[in-house]
């Protein structure tokens, strides 16, 4: 096997420490045929390991819920409901009284059920593919009395370098997340679920490794290098000690940066940048106001919907955005509507659709739904009762958009005052600039919002028509490319000739040489992941803004992302040196 492993950075940093692979599979089964008489012993034996797999999952729903909230133990819903889907019942029955053992009629009819979802048009019966894999793991392991090997299970205390196939969000909120010390994963990229979280979550990950849980046993030393996107299996001393010695390095790093939280982010030549944080969840809230940001750039509200059997209520909602806007004490709280559909998908189906990302998904899917868009309306201007609310439209194309969203705006404040519950009818709109239409209509926004943010992943994905997830489309993903560098460039102009603060909270925002190049198209405004914010801050100290508004006028005469980035890593490493490159 070869000794060092390379995928994609996801998370910056070093971590040494032993493997633990998260081997979330469909065992085995074997092929059994029942006799007659066996028939409603086996069939006794099929409920009774219901009634077990429902045990822990109430389990694990428990366990999640104490440890994350409830928002995010309400993905097993889901799954409890497929336990009781009365289909399933009849055909893994109907199979057995045909003589078929209860662990291979489960697993036929399961295995038809992934095949059928995992072929549909239909993106919301694609993600339940997910839900399914996971409950058939958990009722073979049952049926075939193999040991229950829970992503629960991972013993409290106990640092582990988590290596898993990939990290579905019900893998990802059942794990003891205080246990793992950094995650490699074989599927993902830069800007997907698994390398968000481990930003979000301030630790070191590779993703994109393709094979990495095949070439792995389980519990070999490995040096996983989040900025070089390598993982480094069974090390030898010499390169031990030099990894410690950068991660020594990087721990001093991290505590000279930490200092840095109360500073303003001033510019060498005195251009002062606002350093906003990303939010995925509110238990994030609290964190992301240690780290120095100056409020939220942006809130994802996708945690409230993912996974879930119903909607939640405006109560619920209500309680979330509130937690946050009062972490940050009266700085801007910039909260998303729903964003979902493409990849983030919610309660409920979709029509038949051959391109999700294209698709009926957020604004679009919120306004021909007013009544279910309204229940997050009263919810955000109730919680702006508590602190300084903007409301942030994810894929506006029209104005139309805007103006039916005021509408509903208005409507749901006047219900609210009609029965006498506090709220603001004066929040701030925004929109979240991610596709080249918007970029290009800027000025016809301009006058229908108060702020603009540039989504720099979806912008990137749209603009180059590639997606951002394929990992085999890594390399393509580039979003130094001249094309959106002029895109984003444009969205300031049209922001300053009309008054409008323009932001930029994608993951460009996050990282040192993309940041730089942000600030040289203008940008004034940078929303990143918590654990980026003092990173960034100290890059904003040491450079000088007029140098790299010079950098990135040569970069828009390019033809090239590689050449654009040439220019612009020589003007950043001639005023910080190559440090400023580390994350």
């Amino acid at each position: 096997m070869e000794r060092t492993l390379t995928g994609i950075s996801a998370s910056p940093g070093i971590a040494i420490g032993s493997v633990r692979l998260l081997l979330w599979e469909v065992p085995d089964v074997p092929h059994a045929i029942i006799p007659d008489d066996a028939v409603d012993a086996e069939i006794a034996r099929f409920h009774a390991a219901r009634a077990e797999a429902r045990q822990r999952l109430d389990q694990v729903r428990r366990r999640v819920e104490e440890r994350a909230g409830a928002t995010e133990a309400a993905i097993f819903e889901v799954q409890q409901m497929l336990l009781d889907d009365p289909t399933m019942l009849e055909e893994v029955e109907s199979l057995i009284r045909h003589n078929v053992g209860a662990a291979q009629a489960f697993h036929q009819h399961m295995a038809d059920w992934r095949q059928r979802y995992s072929r549909a048009t239909d993106s919301y019966l694609r993600e339940r593919v997910g839900d399914i894999l996971d409950l058939e793991i958990r009722m073979l392991s049952v049926l075939l009395g193999l040991q229950d090997h829970d992503p629960l299970d991972i013993p409290s205390g106990q640092r582990v370098i988590l290596v898993s196939h990939d990290l579905t969000p019900s893998l990802t909120v059942q794990l003891e997340r205080s246990s793992i010390t950094a995650i490699a994963t074989d599927v993902g990229t830069r800007t997907s679920h698994v390398a968000i979280l481990a930003r979000s979550l301030g630790i070191p990950a590779v993703v994109g490794l393709r094979d990495a849980t095949e070439r792995l046993r389980g519990g070999e030393l490995v040096i996983l290098d989040g900025s070089a996107g390598t993982l480094n299996v069974n090390p030898t001393d010499e390169e031990l000690a030099l990894y410690r010695d950068r991660e020594r390095l990087e721990a001093e790093r991290a505590v000279d940066l930490a200092q840095l939280a109360t500073a303003d982010a001033v510019s060498t030549d005195g251009v002062e940048v606002v350093l906003l944080a990303n939010v995925d969840v509110p238990e994030e809230a609290e964190r992301a106001a240690r780290s120095g940001a100056r409020g939220v750039g942006l809130m994802r509200t996708e945690f409230l919907v993912l996974g879930r059997a119903q909607m939640p209520d405006e109560e619920e909602q209500y309680r979330a955005y509130r937690r946050v806007v009062e972490a940050f004490a009266g700085q801007p709280v910039m909260i998303r509507t729903f964003d979902i559909g493409g990849d983030k998908l919610p309660v409920g189906g979709f029509p038949q659709e051959a391109n999700p990302f294209l698709g009926w998904r957020a604004i679009r899917m919120c306004l021909d739904q007013p009544e279910l868009f309204k229940v997050q309306l009263r919810a955000l201007i109730r919680a702006a009762v508590h602190g300084n609310v903007k409301i942030l439209l994810p894929l506006i194309v029209s104005p139309s958009e805007v103006s039916d969203t005021v509408a509903l705006l208005s409507e749901s404040a006047a219900e609210l005052e009609a029965i006498g519950v506090p709220h603001r009818d004066d929040v701030p709109l925004g929109v979240m600039v991610e596709t080249p239409a918007a970029a290009v209509i800027a000025d016809r926004l301009a006058p229908l919002v108060s702020f603009f943010s540039v989504g720099t992943n979806d912008l990137v994905q749209y603009t180059l028509a590639v997606d951002r997830g394929n990992v085999n489309l890594a390399s393509r993903f580039t979003p130094m490319h001249p094309s959106v560098l002029r895109l984003i460039r444009r969205v300031v102009e049209v922001g300053i000739s009309h008054g409008v603060e323009v932001a930029v909270c994608g993951e460009m925002a996050s990282h040192p040489l993309t940041a730089y190049t942000l600030v040289g198209l203008g940008i004034r405004e940078l929303s990143v992941a918590p654990r980026s914010v003092p990173v960034i801050k100290s890059l904003i100290l040491g450079i000088c803004v007029s140098r790299a508004e010079a950098a990135v006028r040569q970069a828009l005469e390019v033809d090239t992302a590689a050449e654009a980035e040439e220019i612009l890593r020589a003007s950043l490493i001639a005023e910080v040196g190559d440090a400023g490159l580390l994350e």
